[in-house]
């Protein structure tokens, strides 16, 4: 079979489908911010796109400016970056700075980890960085446990310029991932350490955790100088030893994969008004089925309803949550209370702000 042929034939199976969800990775083009698109002076544990945290140890790497930025590589729009604003060029030994992504363990079953069937993934993304040098990234068995880990290094090589990376891990025939929703895996970018996770060697082959092996194989602090950057984007997880072309997703596909782990309500959603007027009750049913029952928090005290009766329009300040009867597919009681005006009993209401109620089941 000529070469051209066989690009064809390739070409004609990504359009037909047949490698369609080989990528295990959400949001991996940083298209989905529902928390926001930028956070300043961050210098702790961060969420930023969805699916992707930032964990830094507290006060021991500088601080940074995280933002969904619309510099990227061709074929994508966005990427995160990560910006240096306070420096620390000599980190305490326990600092560490890490870009952080999360697996439910019943979404790596088609690795076979801990079986004779185990096999290879390949992880591919885009760099961009100021900070030319070695970095590693880790695949670790259980996000929190720390029972195994595998790593690798890879270079930036040359400053400001869009560069694609690959890395394939071995498979593992010890430990299988439990068929769960818990957390069972993560892979961990690093942006610098001190000596308690750098003064071992870089994990080429699985092995027990070792902190001192996590960034053992880097040579860089991107919190040495202010003005630092590193950016990424087109971030897949795949099945193989080859890194296949970015599998895009659409906007409305990323937003519901994204919505199982957070999401936010507020525009439409019923209220209705206790008959002694002095709290008012949300009724709701999530979009998308989250995946466990998630924590309740408001992203503004003020509140705002337009009831089936003009005269009856409601606007009030200063609410708390006082219950919050949630599960994964709704809330069936959330109670607000401590407002600052007093809404008419026996009234149904529809907030009209947006972003009023957060909801988050994220690993």
């Amino acid at each position: 079979m000529s070469k051209a042929r066989g690009l064809a034939d390739l070409g004609n199976v990504y359009s037909d489908g047949a490698l369609s969800n080989r990528n295990m990775i959400i949001n991996g083009a940083m298209q989905v911010a529902q928390r926001g698109t930028s956070f300043t002076g961050v210098n702790s544990t961060n969420m930023t796109c969805d699916r992707f945290k930032c964990l830094i140890a507290a006060g021991t790497m500088g601080a940074y400016t995280i933002s969904q930025d619309a510099d990227a590589p061709s074929g994508f729009a966005n990427s995160l970056k990560f910006e240096n604003t306070i420096a620390n060029a000599s980190p305490v030994a326990g600092a560490f700075n890490v870009l952080f992504y999360a697996f439910e363990g019943q979404d790596l079953q088609r690795i076979g980890k801990g079986t004779a069937d185990a096999q290879q993934v390949t992880l591919s993304f885009w760099v961009k960085s100021n900070k030319t040098g070695t970095y590693q990234v880790n695949l670790n068995e259980d996000a929190y446990g720390n029972q195994r880990m595998v790593g690798d290094t890879y270079a930036v090589s040359v400053s400001g310029t869009w560069e694609k990376k690959t890395i394939t891990f071995p498979a593992d025939t010890v430990g299988a991932f439990a068929d769960d929703n818990l957390a069972a895996a993560q892979i961990e970018w690093w942006f610098g350490s001190g000596s308690t996770y750098s003064s071992g060697a870089t994990p080429t082959a699985w092995e027990t955790m070792n902190n001192a092996d996590r960034n053992a194989g880097s040579n860089v602090n991107l919190a040495d100088t202010v003005g630092n950057y590193f950016q990424i984007t087109g971030v897949q997880l795949e099945v193989g030893d080859t890194a296949t072309p970015f599998e895009h997703r659409s906007y409305a596909q990323e937003m519901a994969a994204c919505q199982r782990y957070y999401q936010r309500l507020g525009m439409g959603v019923p209220l209705a008004v206790n008959s002694n007027t002095t709290y008012m009750q949300v009724y709701s049913v999530f979009p998308v089925t989250m995946r466990a029952t998630p924590t309740v928090s408001q992203t503004t005290t003020s509140l705002y309803g337009i009831a089936h009766t003009a005269t009856a329009d409601f606007s009030g300040t200063n609410s708390s949550i006082s219950t919050a009867n949630a599960d994964p597919k709704g809330l069936g009681r959330l109670r607000l209370t401590g407002l600052s005006a007093t809404p008419q009993a026996y009234r149904t209401y529809a907030v009209y702000t947006e972003d009023k109620l957060a909801f988050d089941a994220e690993l």
